[in-house]
């Protein structure tokens, strides 16, 4: 993620049955302090039990972070 940037990703056809929880980690530079970026949610029902995530990406750094989307099905 360049340095102050937005960036905003989908990801179509779960199962509306799961539950699904995403997490956003930055991968470099490793750093021990402030937060490198913060992330938003959000859900649209695609169709009769699909959902679609739009996972919306904010680097509030002054400087290139790599980032890895991660999810977990929780049931």
């Amino acid at each position: 993620m360049p340095a102050g940037a937005t960036r905003r990703w989908f990801t179509h056809s779960w199962p509306e049955a799961w539950r699904v929880v995403w997490m956003v980690v930055p991968t470099w530079p490793m750093v021990d302090g402030d937060a490198q970026i913060e992330w938003k949610v959000q859900v649209d029902r695609q169709a009769a039990g699909l959902l679609k995530y739009f996972i919306e990406i904010r680097n509030v750094t002054n400087v290139q972070v790599d980032i890895e989307a991660r999810f977990a099905v929780l049931n």
